[in-house]
């Protein structure tokens, strides 16, 4: 979408618009998580020594007149980078999606896993002032409002505030509803950002914001410009860069176009076609982020024909995924083995990868009295890829004898419309743990649970695992559970894209090895120009 208020600013007429002021770039979000753990410089191999200064100006998808620099509103993409840029959260992502510190310095649980110790590390924010504890638990209360829409609300719930506790300046007491192994999650929640005591009261969040990140601000026209200096008492240590400018290219094509006309050094979001088209040319620099994006198909399990098994492991066997990544992803990612979280923490690595077997489904089929099956396929251009699988297999499922109709849905609706109707749809998702997909959408009361999987006997092996101190016995849980869905789940997960990046040659230091909504994605503090 683009703002027809600021005319010059998509498609080619971006390049003449950068002279002024630059409006932000925020894009809908698909799932969350977020990063990597403490990003170092020797991670970025090849790039050299960084040097200190300049100014890098980096073009997202735009949010428009009412963006805003309120942490706990983020939820774009372009939100969640300058949040990134001037808060800080107690932990964060790492690559394989398992919770690092950031404000927390550490952690530890009681036996019974409901109460936690948190341990502040020494940070300051950007007018002086050490974060506390008091910082913590007002930010955690002001984000738990039920008065407010405040994203990571639900992420918090686990958390009784009324009796969590201070127990020094940096010390913090969380008491917990009901044992939770995996707390450390909750902390490194998408916009669980930590700001200073009763600065929600002061409505100062786009005026002069404060916070405790690496860039401190300097100014911000919602709609129009955004730019933050590197603050030198950061607790990581200081960004190599003088200067970051968040700037609008809502169009894709507009991105492309103001990178390779030097108004932007970073590009966010671009499209493989596009990626294929300057890769290796020597002009601009692309970097792939690994296992961003889940792509797949849901399949209704609570009424036919996928309230048969055997039906659900006919269509696993219709699939070919080399042809879906291939097709759908232009080759831009892997293919999947319908298991959720390719290469995080505690994904079930060691179960055969399942291959195409056409002879197989039809005698699953044929087993299950679903033979010369018709059925829909929805599908929309709300996502990526989206409508050329949906083409793709319905190609595949002819060959098994079964007739896809493919039903286009609106951009607008699709996410709400296929949550509860229909009986087989297009589903992606971004990049969260294990553990948060399980309960997000695999539970018998879980709210997204696209695929209508409900069981209370995997419910038990949830509040198992979480319940289980030893993360390797939680880690066998977490198999055990990955089995049974592998074998009889509702998920036909046939790939993982990439997230495409696009830099100028002299920007170094970005990450290659985190994917979107990680914590080494647009970290910023850690890029420099050579």
């Amino acid at each position: 979408m683009h703002d027809e208020r600021f005319p010059g600013l998509h498609r080619r007429g971006f390049l003449a618009a950068t002279t002024g002021a630059a409006s932000l770039g925020a894009l809908v979000l698909t799932g969350c998580g977020s990063g990597s753990g403490s990003a170092k410089d020797t991670d970025r191999e090849g790039d050299g020594k960084p040097t200190k200064g300049g100014r890098l100006r980096a073009a997202f998808a735009g949010g428009g007149a009412g963006e805003t620099l309120d942490p706990h509103l983020a939820n774009l993409f372009a939100d969640a980078a300058r949040a990134k840029a001037l808060y800080d959260k107690l932990a964060d992502f790492g690559a394989d999606l398992s919770a690092r510190p950031r404000l927390a310095e550490n952690w530890e649980a009681n036996k019974t896993l409901d109460r936690w110790q948190v341990t502040l590390r020494k940070a300051t924010f950007h007018d002086g002032r050490p974060v506390t504890a008091a910082d913590v638990l007002y930010s955690y209360r002001r984000i738990a409002d039920p008065k407010q829409a405040f994203r990571a609300r639900a992420s918090l719930e686990p958390i009784d505030l009324d009796t969590s506790r201070a127990t020094g300046e940096r010390g913090i007491e969380f008491v917990l509803k009901r044992p939770t192994a995996e707390f450390p999650n909750v902390l490194a929640a998408f916009g669980a950002y930590v700001v200073p005591e009763n600065s929600g009261e002061s409505g100062g969040f786009d005026t002069k914001p404060i916070g405790s990140g690496p860039f401190r601000f300097v100014s911000f026209a919602p709609g129009r410009s955004a730019v933050f200096r590197r603050y030198d008492g950061y607790w990581e240590g200081a960004p190599h860069l003088d200067e970051l400018e968040f700037v609008v290219a809502n169009e894709e094509s507009a991105r492309v176009n103001a990178l390779l006309g030097g108004q932007v050094e970073y590009a966010h979001e671009l499209d493989p076609t596009s990626a294929r088209a300057h890769e290796g040319k020597g002009q601009i620099a692309i970097v792939r982020l690994p296992g961003s994006a889940m792509q797949g198909f849901a399949m209704k399990t609570d009424r036919a024909p996928f309230d048969d098994k055997r039906v659900r492991e006919a269509f696993f066997l219709i699939a070919d995924r080399e042809e879906l990544v291939d097709g759908a992803l232009s080759g831009a990612g892997v293919i999947g083995n319908d298991l959720f979280g390719k290469g995080y923490e505690y994904y079930a690595d060691g179960l055969p990868q399942r291959g195409q077997d056409l002879d197989r489904a039809r005698a699953l089929l044929k087993q299950a009295g679903a033979e010369n099956l018709k059925i829909t396929l929805d599908t929309s251009a709300v996502a990526a890829g989206f409508v050329e699988a949906a083409g793709i297999f319905r190609d595949q499922a002819r060959k098994a004898g079964v007739t896809i109709d493919v039903k286009m849905g609106s951009k607008d609706s699709y996410w709400a419309d296929i949550l509860d109707n229909g009986t087989l749809c297009c589903y992606r998702s971004g990049a969260m743990p294990v553990e948060a997909h399980i309960s997000q959408r695999l539970l018998s009361d879980s709210t997204t649970n696209a695929t209508k999987w409900k069981h209370k006997d995997f419910d038990a092996l949830y509040q198992q695992a979480q319940s289980t101190r030893d993360k390797t016995e939680r880690a066998a849980v977490y198999e055990r559970m990955q089995r049974r869905l592998y074998t009889e789940g509702g998920f036909l997960i046939w790939g993982f894209a990439d997230w495409i990046l696009g830099t100028a040659r002299r920007v170094k230091g970005v990450s290659a090895k985190a994917p979107a909504n990680t914590l080494d994605w647009a970290r910023f503090d850690k890029v420099w120009l050579a």
